[in-house]
């Protein structure tokens, strides 16, 4: 069962990137410059977390040939997929642990409440940003065959609850990232300068 929520996903977030976080950043609540925020919302079971559907702007803009076109209905199923996490370093400004368990317990009360999986669209680069207080995290689709992937709530949550704590200065670092091994998409959760509490 899909969120209704998460149906506001229709309009494209497109963002051009040959790499992992090779055009994003994190400022001001941000995850590229030049975002622009196509809807939000609040979810969880106080409406504490929002969450935003965003364009970032294209730097390179690519031909897709037919068969790519053709192959953009396909849903991949990566609940339960493998990633690698990274630090960023150095140490300094990574987001409060207990701000980011705000969002893992949000994204665990939909996954009961709402329905275990979520999709985020075909086109490579769509993105789902989540943010409470300090914490933001985000979702990227890269899957260079433009597919929608389908990812787990308790998924997201879990590694939210894993690089929050540790990737910070005790560690030489301030957030980071897990980027799947087949590399079509990432986690991040980094700091943000925005409130939403």
């Amino acid at each position: 069962m899909r969120s209704t929520f998460f149906s506001l996903l229709a309009t494209a977030l497109l963002v051009s990137a040959s790499g992992v976080r090779s055009n994003f950043r994190v400022s001001d609540g941000t995850v590229c410059e030049g975002q622009v925020t196509n809807s939000e919302a609040f979810i969880g079971k106080d409406n504490n977390v929002k969450v935003q559907f965003a364009t970032c702007p294209t730097d390179v803009v690519t031909k897709r040939s037919r068969i790519e076109l053709e192959q953009r209905d396909t849903v991949v199923d990566v609940c339960g997929n493998t990633c690698t996490t990274d630090c960023f370093t150095p140490s300094g400004g990574g987001p409060n642990p207990n701000d980011c368990t705000v969002i893992a317990d949000a994204l665990l009360y939909d996954s009961q409440n709402i329905g275990a999986d979520f999709t985020v669209p075909t086109g490579k680069n769509n993105t789902v940003v989540m943010q409470y207080a300090s914490c933001l995290t985000f979702f990227v689709n890269q899957d260079s065959a433009g597919n929608e992937l389908e990812y787990c709530r308790v998924d997201w949550a879990a590694l939210v609850n894993y690089i929050a704590p540790n990737c910070q200065s005790t560690q030489n670092a301030h957030g980071g990232l897990c980027v799947a091994t087949d590399g079509n998409w990432f986690v991040e959760v980094a700091h943000s300068s925005n409130s939403t509490s």
